[in-house]
């Protein structure tokens, strides 16, 4: 038996929720893979990236097939966890809330998942990486930064340390909940702020980096023109509006994001931090080149190029889910096996 594709057409909504519904149950309780096929919740997965959050149907069965929540360092079946998410607001270092959401699967490791520029927890890396996590039995916790989505907070456009720093508060707070932070992943900014964290704290020792931009002087004039720093210096800032909405770009942000070099920062990454570099080969926002550059500088580090993928990973969210979790699983065996 091989599932190749499903087409709906002229399907209601509640029966496509039937049909969503029976075929995860199917596919989840009713056929055995075998090693080289994809995973029950990679085919799932494939439906949620191409026609919309699906996913949020099965997390509302889920919830309601198991309504109660497992305690952290409980053991459990990674085939079967009990899933909850729960809402969590930590303050960082400069009084603000930063805003989350815990899929809590009773594992005592967590693995922390960082958005990129002017995105959010609720972006769909994101929460696919999360519930692709949960399906395996780990808890994740993604949030947004400082001025960003829910978080209290004004955006920057720099701030890539300080949201190293908010990165930190979050780690602490679950640390503190005797939590073991078994990985950080960042996306685009996110990319880069989990390698800044790990040339700063030494604490994580699983690091992956999606779609990082390695020279962070690039990029400015692709998303702001070539006339931005005339703008900038004529009235020391300019407002720029996007889909999202609008945001003000300072001269003091922009100094900022063009100091924070990511070169530097990754020589001083310690040798027993292990790191995974994700790119697309199509990415059109920041070019493959430099995950090869990450590649030569980061001691402990392994390179994996998505052929195909762009930057958002639009039609390759089940294959970097799954080169994801093969890294974070390696770790979570290798951590039993030692003695």
């Amino acid at each position: 038996m091989r599932l190749t594709a499903i087409i709906f057409t002229n399907v209601s909504c509640s029966s496509l929720r039937f049909m969503v519904f029976g075929l995860v149950l199917s596919v989840s309780h009713g056929y055995t893979f075998h090693q080289a096929e994809l995973p029950w919740w990679i085919l799932f997965l494939r439906l949620s990236s191409s026609s919309g959050p699906l996913h949020l149907l099965f997390r509302k069965h889920r919830a309601r097939s198991n309504p109660r929540m497992a305690q952290p360092g409980s053991t459990h079946d990674a085939q079967s966890p009990v899933i909850q998410q729960q809402n969590v607001i930590i303050p960082n270092n400069h009084g603000e809330k930063l805003v989350g959401t815990l899929h809590e699967t009773g594992s005592p490791e967590i693995v922390i998942l960082c958005h990129g520029f002017r995105s959010s927890k609720e972006y769909t890396i994101m929460v696919n990486l999360a519930v692709a996590l949960e399906n395996e039995g780990i808890s994740a916790f993604r949030f947004d930064f400082a001025g960003n989505g829910e978080s209290e907070g004004s955006f920057q456009i720099g701030g890539y340390w300080r949201e190293a720093d908010d990165l930190h508060a979050v780690i602490q707070h679950f640390r503190g909940a005797k939590r073991v932070i078994h990985a950080i992943l960042g996306h685009s900014k996110g990319g880069d702020v989990v390698l800044l964290y790990a040339s700063k704290y030494h604490d994580v020792h699983m690091v992956l980096n999606v779609s990082g931009r390695y020279n962070l002087k690039r990029g400015i004039d692709e998303y702001f023109g070539k006339d931005f720093f005339e703008r900038i210096k004529k009235d020391g800032f300019f407002d720029v509006k996007d889909k999202t909405g609008s945001f003000r770009v300072t001269e003091e942000g922009l100094m900022d994001r063009q100091s924070t070099d990511m070169h530097e920062a990754c020589l001083k990454i310690e040798k027993d931090c292990r790191v995974l570099t994700i790119h697309g080969s199509a990415d059109e926002i920041i070019p493959v080149e430099d995950a090869v550059e990450f590649a030569k500088i980061i001691p402990n580090h392994k390179l994996h190029i998505i052929e195909g993928a762009n930057h958002g990973y639009t039609s390759h969210q089940a294959e970097l889910a799954l080169v994801a979790l093969n890294f974070i699983r390696t770790g979570l065996q290798e951590g039993k096996d030692k003695p």
